[in-house]
């Protein structure tokens, strides 16, 4: 059985940012899928925005390049690229001043009041101008939507600002503020694991739940990011957003309905239980590291300051910390979060970790008895593990295996999954916030990661080496060891 894809009605999606990496990798390529697979009218238009001065002509050639090599031997994309390109448009715009703005605004107040998207793809220092010119003009009205990407500030103060500056704009309900991991099936797939099936609900608290673990991890180095990146770090650039939000996910309490506020109003109670880390505490419930020269995937790497082009920088690249949700739940049960750049393999997942069974029947020889353990792979090959444990088959006594139980969304569905950035426009489109974070949630992470900042800053101690294609410092190790635990590790 395969999902049935509904079209959305006719929009204006435009793109500011429109020749940016984001929008060539990722936007562009996403509504290319969605086209195909017939989910976006004819009628719809697409808008790229930036300040190169270039026809569109120019823009669907640029672009038509960029979506033939993410085509490749896929024959109903190329097939529907030529009718993909035709709804592409192009406008130079400069955001910070006034030349262009009276007649972009005409060409869209032309098509009457439809769906109209603006898609936020810049520099955070440039959704005041933007917003502001988009109000002046009187396209902050009727369907109208606005998306912005992270970061959202780099810290609460600045949060507030650019919060406030968009809300000036647009109303909070016309606000998508979006974080792509929402957007993934798996973390999705959690909310009708725990909710639509009576053998997890029951169990998920702390007189069953050993411990959580949340992993994100990258093998990439700076890429293209390098300037933003050593003025962010992985705690802003990760945790702030993503892995609190996949805690979220894990930790809150059953909504009332699977409707937008009452899914973010159980969200927001969670990151307002987050016991704060204080200054004493933060040398033993936080690892900060940095990577140096080493090898991924066999080939040799260059370290962080290497890439950077600089002989010192105080940025890590490596993040591991000990979360506590101080509520009736979740109390005593902590969640280890841990995120870097250049470690061994590229894998993101969510680790459920069951207390053990309270005592044994079986004799020394039969082996171990390991705890289950449910594993929510969200990349790259997504799907759901449990483990559990069983008699190993065949003959001469009872010996005892730990496997899982292996879904693939790939093998199980055998269909394309759409990617975050597919689903998530397309909730824009639909004007669903359901997987958008709210204000409040954005305000009281950045609340919670402050004193954590703060306490670095004033330690001044730089991070922690850890070799490239490795898994960070040994600290990251010891932070749940000294617990009597161990980083998950996926042996089959």
């Amino acid at each position: 059985m395969t999902a049935k894809t509904l079209p959305v009605d006719p929009f204006d999606l435009v793109i500011f940012g429109g020749t940016g990496d984001l929008a060539l990798r990722k936007l562009l390529p996403g509504l290319l899928r969605r086209y195909a697979d017939g989910q976006i009218r004819e009628d719809s238009r697409i808008i790229g925005v930036a300040r190169d001065k270039q026809s569109d002509a120019d823009y669907r050639a640029k672009v038509g390049e960029a979506l033939q090599r993410v085509a490749g031997n896929d024959e109903a994309l190329k097939a529907k690229l030529p009718a993909f390109l035709d709804k592409l448009g192009y406008h130079a715009l400069d955001a910070t001043k006034d030349e262009g703005w009276e007649e972009f605004a005409a060409a869209l107040k032309a098509q009457g009041d439809r769906i109209r998207v603006f898609y936020l793809s810049t520099s955070p220092s440039l959704f005041v101008n933007l917003c502001d010119r988009l109000r002046a003009h009187g396209l902050n009205g009727g369907q109208s939507r606005v998306v912005i990407e992270k970061p959202i500030g780099h810290d609460l103060a600045s949060a507030a600002v650019i919060n406030d500056a968009v809300g000036s704009a647009f109303a909070e309900s016309q606000i998508f503020r979006i974080d792509h991991y929402l957007g993934k099936e798996t973390v999705q797939n959690l909310l009708a694991l725990r909710f639509a099936n009576i053998l997890f609900e029951p169990l998920w608290n702390a007189n069953h739940i050993d411990h959580v673990q949340i992993t994100v991890a990258e093998t990439v180095g700076l890429e293209k990011r390098a300037t933003y990146y050593d003025t962010s770090g992985a705690l802003r650039d990760m945790v702030q957003n993503h892995l609190l939000q996949l805690l979220c996910m894990v930790a809150m309490e059953p909504p009332a309905a699977l409707e937008a506020d009452a899914v973010r109003d159980e969200k927001l109670k969670v990151l307002r239980s987050l016991r704060p880390i204080t200054a004493d505490e933060i040398g033993h419930m936080t690892v900060r590291g940095q990577y140096r020269a080493g090898a991924v995937n066999g080939m040799a790497v260059p370290g962080y300051l290497d890439e950077l082009g600089r002989e010192d920088s105080r940025t890590e690249t490596f993040v591991a910390l000990k979360a506590e949700v101080d509520n009736w739940r979740w109390a005593g049960v902590p969640f280890y979060l841990r995120t870097g750049k250049r470690l061994p393999e590229r894998v993101s997942e969510i680790v459920i970790a069951f207390k053990q069974i309270p005592h044994s029947i079986f004799e020394h020889s039969a082996g171990p008895v390991m705890g289950n353990k449910l594993v929510l792979r969200l990349q790259p090959d997504e799907g759901v593990k449990l483990w559990l444990m069983i008699k190993d088959p065949g003959p001469g006594g009872l010996r005892l295996q730990h496997v899982p139980l292996d879904m693939s969304f790939a093998e199980a569905f055998g269909v394309h999954q759409p990617e975050a950035y597919e689903r998530l426009l397309m909730d824009v489109v639909r004007g669903n916030p359901t997987l958008f974070m709210r204000r409040d949630e954005v305000e009281a992470a950045w609340k919670w990661i402050d004193p954590i900042l703060a306490s670095w800053e004033n330690q001044r101690e730089a991070p922690k080496p850890y070799t490239a294609g490795s898994w960070g410092p040994s600290a990251a190790v010891a932070l749940v060891e000294r617990d009597g635990r161990t980083w998950h590790e996926d042996t089959v």
